[in-house]
């Protein structure tokens, strides 16, 4: 099955087209997460956090407890239907986000092969690198999951990145 990524004024029509079983929304605390008709509430995980790397002020960056959030709400997924992830712009949080189940549902598979299929269907994704760097420890990956990231870089300068998806089988995993 397929891991879709886009932005939030993407994601309503893409959810009503998809069907997907899971939904995850990450956004600014003050932002207001949709509501997707037909999706139960414990199928919608929505993760208030900013898209930055450091705390700044008042604004909360990604912490050990997000990724873990999302790591535990992820790992229930079944891939009979697709995973839908958003962020505000389909760019960091989510596209980090996608990355984060990819590399959980496949753990004999190479991160940078994943991290290069995200890039090669986004241009635009920027993996948000704290995200990424508290699910590279918390799923054992020693590293490897960061220095993904880090190897494609950021992506094209986008306010919004077109939606696109990536498989979620990598490497022979089933």
């Amino acid at each position: 099955m397929t891991i879709w990524i886009c932005s939030l004024a993407a994601a309503p029509k893409l959810a009503q087209k998809l069907r997907p079983s899971r939904i995850v929304s990450l956004l600014s605390p003050y932002d207001t997460f949709p509501v997707f008709d037909g999706l139960a509430a414990d199928l919608h995980l929505q993760v208030p956090i900013h898209d930055i790397t450091a705390d700044i002020g008042e604004w909360r960056a990604p912490a050990a407890s997000d990724a873990e959030r999302v790591i535990r709400f992820v790992e229930g997924w079944d891939r009979a239907a697709p995973m839908l992830i958003h962020c505000w712009a389909g760019i960091s949080r989510s596209t980090a986000s996608a990355f984060i189940t990819a590399c959980l549902h496949n753990p004999a598979s190479d991160e940078e092969e994943i991290a290069l299929a995200i890039r090669s269907a986004s241009p635009s994704a920027s993996p948000n690198p704290r995200l990424v760097g508290y699910a590279d420890a918390l799923l054992g990956r020693g590293g490897r999951m960061s220095k993904a990231v880090e190897t494609i870089g950021r992506g094209a300068v986008s306010d919004e990145a077109q939606t696109f998806s990536i498989p979620s089988t990598f490497g022979g995993s089933p």
